[in-house]
């Protein structure tokens, strides 16, 4: 079985500004079982919010996030939420993201923001940066 990660959403959007970084790479591999993503409704449309905001600094066409956003719901794992573990985060606008991957069974969330996951590891879930996630599937491929 592939592992199952949670995007944060700064890594979708570093995607999108950036073609040729550590977060593009990543978002082009979903879908390939290289790594499964998990998704819950709230973090889906947190990743809409985000990516047609017109200060994120993404020149990617709407039609084209739309696209995005519709293969990322088909491909994902889409994870309801029965519980919440709130508040277990620095920044309690994070604390969803670490409920997709509680309920999901994920063993990563990847994210830029290090500190605001802080504490994650009590739920046995380590906070990688989109280099370092790339770096450990190299490694698993060897």
């Amino acid at each position: 079985m592939a592992r199952r990660i949670v995007l944060d959403t700064n890594a979708v959007v570093s995607a999108l500004r950036s073609r040729r970084g550590s977060s593009a790479t990543l978002l082009i591999q979903v879908g390939t079982g290289r790594f499964e993503l998990c998704l819950s409704v709230a973090l889906l449309f947190e990743y809409e919010s985000a990516l047609k905001d017109p200060e994120s600094g993404i020149t990617v066409p709407r039609q084209a996030i739309e696209d995005i956003l519709d293969y990322l719901a088909a491909t994902a794992h889409l994870q309801e939420i029965f519980f919440l573990w709130r508040p277990a985060l620095r920044d309690p606008a994070d604390d969803h993201v670490l409920e997709v991957a509680v309920a999901a069974g994920c063993d990563v969330i990847v994210t830029y923001n290090r500190r605001d996951f802080r504490g994650a590891d009590r739920f046995g879930i380590r906070i990688l940066t989109p280099p370092e996630f790339l770096l450990e599937l190299e490694d698993q491929g060897r």
